[in-house]
């Protein structure tokens, strides 16, 4: 099981990695091409996902899953939104219904 401080190392990782040489990192070739871009990879790793949850693959879906958070992170370093103001904002809610914080929301 991964420890609990993995999002942590990897918002980190991607940190240190966002202004690499594109050529040699994967993370320096997305956020050259902007959040846009990022924001489409991310798209299309959440639609992966759920194909891999319908077809009740589970290794397909921890391998998806996996690939959706870290374009996720990819994204929210991208954007300059720390991991710790998402965590944040989970513990803020939780022990409120889903119903409830949804319906809290303004519109």
């Amino acid at each position: 099981m991964a420890e609990p401080d993995t999002l942590a190392r990897l918002e980190a990782t991607i940190a240190a990695r966002r202004g690499a040489d594109p050529d040699s990192s994967y993370v320096a070739r997305l956020n050259a091409k902007g959040p846009r871009k990022i924001a489409q990879k991310l798209g299309e790793e959440a639609v992966e996902t759920v194909i891999a949850a319908l077809t009740e693959d589970r290794a397909a879906l921890v391998g998806e899953a996996a690939d959706l958070l870290f374009h996720l992170m990819v994204l929210l370093v991208a954007k300059n939104v720390p991991l710790a103001d998402v965590m944040a904002e989970l513990d803020r809610r939780e022990g409120t219904s889903g119903i409830a914080e949804k319906a809290s929301r303004q519109i």
